[in-house]
């Protein structure tokens, strides 16, 4: 039995189906990938999992038992934790506090008796955090603030823990540094569920993945599964070659057996078709009519043709001849 699972899980926001009729498990000591382009659903079957949304119709277990209504904090108890996809660090709080007072928490609500120094020294270690242990959270890269946050969840000792993104910010050391990490947490017991766009980190790590395309569950696998499925290729890996997306009752025929078509056939010169240059080539520009431009009236001018015309003088009276 899988320690955890989502069965047949459909969400809708008025209307929009955001996952249809999904399922996936995730196995305790072993890293699960659930993978799938931006908008596939992986965020929200996360929110579903966790308890922050509540799916419209499907169930949530954890070690066979139905928890689809419990709330957030009672999944938690039963060994769930999380990271999200945006950073989610206290800016005020050092490293060292963040993962102490989650561990202070999980002591009060689970009744459990550990030391919380002691665990967080070694949670600090574990991360690569050992140096960094005082230094506030707002002045940490990306990278050591996303470590920050796999700290603090681990100090809930969970049983399965839910990544959303982490490797987004790492360079290719860290990421490797962080595939290791998550290697070494699942041969500890740790059940992992991984949503990550990096495929080497993926493929390195992951034992069985899932894959997710607009909120359907497009295929499960091993890695090598994945990586050669045809769907998968077209939906999220890159194009697959054209043959292989066709059975073969549905090869395309030879060019020379090909029916002539009664519009591509055609010469261009004989249709009214546009020809559209190469993507990038500038496009080219229709020839602009120029019209002359009509000269503007000389100061002269314009005084001549405002000024008012003056009234004609009256003729004078003619005088009278001398007797």
């Amino acid at each position: 039995m899988a320690l955890l699972s989502a069965e047949d899980v459909v969400m809708r926001f008025r209307g929009v189906t955001a996952l249809d009729h999904v399922s996936i498990t995730a196995e305790q000591g072993v890293v699960t990938g659930l993978i799938g382009p931006n908008g596939a659903g992986k965020t929200t079957i996360f929110n579903i999992i966790t308890g922050l949304q509540k799916p419209t119709s499907g169930r949530v277990r954890i070690d066979g038992v139905d928890v689809t209504s419990l709330a957030v904090h009672k999944r938690a108890r039963k060994g769930l934790a999380r990271t999200f996809q945006r950073l989610e660090v206290f800016s005020s709080l050092t490293v060292r506090e963040h993962i102490q007072v989650a561990g202070e928490i999980h002591r009060f609500t689970s009744r459990e008796r550990f030391d919380i120094k002691a665990q967080t020294n070694e949670i600090l270690e574990r991360c690569g955090l050992t140096a960094l242990a005082d230094q506030p959270a707002e002045s940490l890269s990306t990278g050591f603030a996303r470590m920050t946050e796999l700290g603090r969840a681990l100090a809930s000792r969970p049983r399965m823990l839910l990544l959303d993104e982490p490797g987004s910010g790492l360079d290719s050391a860290e990421s490797k540094a962080f595939g290791r990490l998550l290697g070494d947490l699942a041969a500890g017991g740790l059940g992992v569920l991984l949503v990550e766009h990096d495929m080497d980190l993926i493929m390195e790590v992951c034992t069985h993945i899932h894959v997710l395309d607009f909120g359907v569950h497009l295929m499960s696998g091993t890695p090598d599964e994945v990586r050669n499925d045809v769907r998968v290729q077209k939906a999220y890996l890159g194009d697959a070659p054209d043959d292989a997306l066709h059975s073969p009752d549905e090869t395309p025929a030879p060019a020379a057996e090909r029916q002539p078509d009664p519009f591509l056939d055609d010469p261009l010169e004989e249709r009214n078709v546009v020809v559209l240059p190469p993507r990038g080539a500038p496009a080219a520009r229709p020839p602009v009519k120029r019209t002359p431009a009509k000269k503007a009236p000389t100061k002269t001018a314009t005084k001549t043709a405002t000024k008012a015309p003056t009234k004609a003088a009256a003729p004078r009276p003619a005088k009278k001849a001398a007797r």
